[in-house]
């Protein structure tokens, strides 16, 4: 009996591909963020649902359903009388809807939520609404002094806020009849952040101001808001500033959404006829004293 002898099966052995380390941890980085922004979208950090409200027999608000993702900067806009306040005082429990729900990180805002919830939220009205019986330092160390932060962490909190929304340190120790208007707006936005909440609810912070401090305060609220990734819930009449802050405007009617979605949609795809009647009077005011100062 022979047998035939078979070469060995031999094996070819390539050279390993060279892997850029860095490329590759700036790739996976990137998919990170991707699948975090993803996260984020799908995470409703606000939910109003079929929400009405109704003062002495007149309906403010109707069957409003409205839906914020987390870290999306959504602008409330629209006529006064409108509800656009009202909306804003449903999202942090200051009044109950007489129907519907409202829901942050998922838990029912009610009369025995809302403190709670509160406390996960940062809230800055017209003017700052500061206590004037107290310095600026007062007025943003109130709500560490009543959870018993400590004196040290409190300042530092302190510090890190002042810096951030570009206040003077000196300013601290002013009362609010000793600040300007922009600087009544940054201490209120210190306080409103002072907690590190998870949801700002700004009710026309910049309304009152004149309009040099108007706009610088806009650059430096854009800046911030895109540095801590926020979920923010803003009120404004002006959709030249709803504009140059959302991801989302809202605009309402009567107590009714009338349109939601980007500037350019509003713009460019008028759900009604009231929508373009909106823009073109916003825009048409603008164009005017444009011209007027040319």
């Amino acid at each position: 009996m022979s047998y035939t002898t078979r070469e060995p099966f031999r094996v070819a052995h390539r050279k390993p591909a060279t892997i850029d380390p860095v490329l590759s941890r700036n790739k996976f980085r990137g998919w990170v963020h991707e699948i975090q922004a993803i996260n984020r979208y799908y995470r409703r950090m606000l939910k109003l649902s079929r929400v009405t409200k109704s003062y002495d027999g007149v309906a403010v608000l109707r069957d409003i359903d409205l839906s914020i993702p987390e870290g999306q900067v959504a602008v409330i806009i629209g006529a006064s009388g409108c509800g656009k306040s009202t909306l804003l005082r449903l999202a942090n429990g200051l009044v109950l809807p007489d129907r519907g729900t409202v829901e942050l990180m998922g838990t029912p805002v009610t009369a025995s939520t809302a403190l709670a919830l509160r406390r996960r939220m940062g809230y800055v009205i017209q003017e700052g609404g500061l206590f004037p019986h107290l310095t600026a330092r007062g007025n943003v160390a109130l709500m560490p002094g009543r959870l018993g932060w400590s004196s040290a962490r409190t300042e530092a909190r302190m510090i890190e806020l002042a810096e951030l929304v570009r206040l003077p340190t000196g300013a601290l120790d002013r009362y609010p009849s000793q600040l300007s208007g922009g600087e009544r707006q940054r201490v209120a936005l210190m306080r409103a952040l002072m907690l590190d909440p998870e949801i700002l609810l700004l009710d026309e912070p910049l309304g009152a101001l004149d309009p040099l401090i108007r706009y610088e305060l806009q650059t430096d609220l854009k800046t911030l808001f895109t540095a801590l990734g926020k979920t923010v819930l803003m009120v404004t009449h002006d959709l030249s500033e709803a504009g140059h802050f959302a991801d989302e405007i809202v605009l309402l009617r009567e107590g009714s959404i009338e349109q939601q979605g980007p500037m350019t949609a509003l713009i460019d795809s008028p759900a009604t006829e009231y929508v373009a009647r909106f823009v073109r009077a916003q825009r048409s005011l603008v164009d005017g004293l444009v011209q007027r100062a040319t």
